[in-house]
């Protein structure tokens, strides 16, 4: 009997399965008919839409995938991938996908730290990929530029770079990250003391909401708009273009980098770097690097931008931070989007070109992160160097951001980014390992107990009540929605007080006026609330 029971249940599951798949079949085929209306046919399938039955599918999908630990077999593939080259066809496809229940995910850059911009879990998905939405135009005059949500940071600076040497944009370091999930999170680099976040210094946006239309910022409203820059994107429309404000730059700027070996050193170093990296002058900015050597050795490096020439820059040291020791040898002058490579780890006269290449990270990774607002004890930099010796630590790093400046000048509710005044820095927890890794899970779960070990490890130092996080950096290890004793906004608020603290509440108001079916969602997205009368 036993045995009958479970032939016959696994029957019914193997059924309903099927029953499964068949809807989503045709959830899928109706989707695309409904593509195929709205926009001429043979114009659409050659040149934006992508099935698994293309030749060119696979390449596509992986071609964006920054995180290889997200490119494995077991990971959940699309149903399509949409490269759109107009925006009327981004609303044809929120339009059908609305329609026939298909879910949606939008890459930019395919940077995000959990894949999320192409993968949903447990429901079928098309991913709109904006590479063919990339354009870029700046106004010198204005200071002012348009910028496709399909650029990259590093086509953006390399515009920059070509137009003028006395204006800037304070994004990101890392050139492939696209402007679409960084702007709409944050984003920040060796600018942020002195002009604050990309999206402090956004002032316009076209946006494609839940019902397909095409909304700028006055047309949007200023909710709408406040909760783009910062309270990320994808839970709120598919953003097209962003308009920033140029900021202002010396033609002469001057970078620098100071290695400590020793531990003894390196300890002493950054123990006082917490002290005084933000509170400088705005214009200087101070990265601390924990990490291994080419001769497998942990040591700590400090690098750092000032925005002026070198001469003055060390007077500035000599005042403020003498223990570093910084020396003229350590410095170099160059122009702007000469340090935008430099940073790179590209010598003075690296070629521009560094800036435009989308070439894809062979290193798979598990980042997490902290605000600091207290100096940690000199104890817990010695723990956080010993577990930089392990051996799954090899291509690992810690790093730490200093704050201060326009940073803490503007107010916590002015962007849903809120870690603004009263953060020293933040820091972050950077394994990597080879993507050939990623065939043995073993191998893989070491590298991702390593970051857990050293995030419990930091538990006493960092931010409390709630301990913050940085949207951009997201992490699924602080939740994801169940949907199972918990109500959507319940099980949100915990992890989305982490990333935005006061301002989560007005996020999920924005959400449920502008997206009150939750067609935007992912495993983290903003929540709607619980009932209309919430409302």
């Amino acid at each position: 009997m036993k045995s009958s029971s479970f032939s016959l249940s696994l029957l019914l599951v193997l059924l309903n399965l099927s029953l499964l798949v068949s809807a989503h079949r045709t959830n899928h085929d109706d989707f695309l008919s409904c593509l195929s209306r709205k926009i001429n046919q043979n114009t659409f399938q050659s040149k934006t839409i992508h099935t698994s039955k293309d030749s060119s599918f696979s390449s596509i999908l992986t071609s964006s995938i920054q995180n290889p630990r997200f490119s494995v077999p077991e990971t959940p593939k699309p149903i399509s991938i949409i490269t759109p080259v107009q925006a009327t066809e981004v609303q044809a496809v929120i339009r059908c996908a609305r329609v026939h229940g298909v879910h949606v995910r939008t890459r930019s850059g395919g940077h995000g730290f959990e894949g999320q911009s192409y993968i949903a879990y447990n429901k079928p998905y098309v991913v709109i990929d904006l590479r063919n939405l990339r354009s870029i135009t700046l106004d010198v005059d204005s200071r002012t530029g348009w910028v496709q949500t399909g650029a990259t940071a590093g086509e953006l600076y390399y515009e920059i770079g070509k137009t003028t040497k006395s204006l800037a944009f304070p994004a990101g370091i890392h050139p492939t990250v696209g402007v679409g999930g960084q702007f709409s999170g944050g984003g920040y680099g060796t600018l942020l003391r002195k002009y604050g976040l990309a999206s402090d210094n956004v002032i316009d946006a076209l946006v494609v909401d839940a019902r397909g239309r095409i909304l700028d910022r006055q047309a949007m409203g200023e909710d709408y708009f406040w909760a783009i820059r910062g309270g990320g994107g994808a839970s709120f429309g598919v953003i097209l273009s962003w308009k920033i404000r140029l900021v202002d730059v010396p033609s002469t700027v001057t970078v620098f980098k100071v290695e400590k070996t020793s531990e003894k050193e390196a300890v002493q170093v950054i123990n006082k770097w917490q002290y005084v990296a933000d509170k400088v002058p705005n214009d200087l900015f101070i990265r601390a690097t924990l990490e291994r050597s080419n001769q497998n050795a942990v040591h700590a490096s400090f690098s750092g931008l000032y925005l002026g020439p070198v001469t003055d820059l060390l007077a500035l040291m000599e005042e403020k931070f003498p223990t570093l020791g910084l020396e003229v040898q350590d410095c170099t002058e160059m122009s702007w989007i000469e340090s935008v490579v430099w940073f790179l780890d590209n010598p003075k006269g690296g070629s521009l070109d560094v800036l435009v290449n989308r070439e894809r990270s062979s290193l798979s990774f598990k980042g997490k992160d902290d605000f600091v607002q207290e100096p940690m004890p000199d104890a817990a930099i010695r723990e956080l160097w010993r577990r930089l010796e392990a051996p799954e630590a090899r291509l690992a790093k810690i790093v730490l951001t200093p704050f201060g400046g326009k940073m803490s000048e503007i107010a916590e509710h002015e962007t849903p980014f809120p870690h603004r005044e009263g953060n020293l820095y933040e820091i972050q927890y950077l394994a990597y390992w080879r993507e050939e890794e990623d065939k043995n899970k073993k191998e893989t779960e070491k590298y991702l107990k390593w970051v857990e070990s050293v995030y419990d490890l930091m538990t006493p130092y960092v931010s409390k009540s709630p301990r913050g996080a940085y949207v951009n950096y997201v992490d699924l290890d602080l939740g994801m929605y169940l949907g199972k004793e918990k109500t959507k906004y319940e099980e949100g608020k915990s992890w989305g007080v982490k990333y935005f603290k006061n301002n989560f509440e007005r996020l999920v108001r924005v959400k449920s006026s502008v997206d009150p079916t939750d067609f935007f969602c992912d495993e983290q997205s903003i929540p709607l609330m619980n009932s209309v009368e919430d409302m």
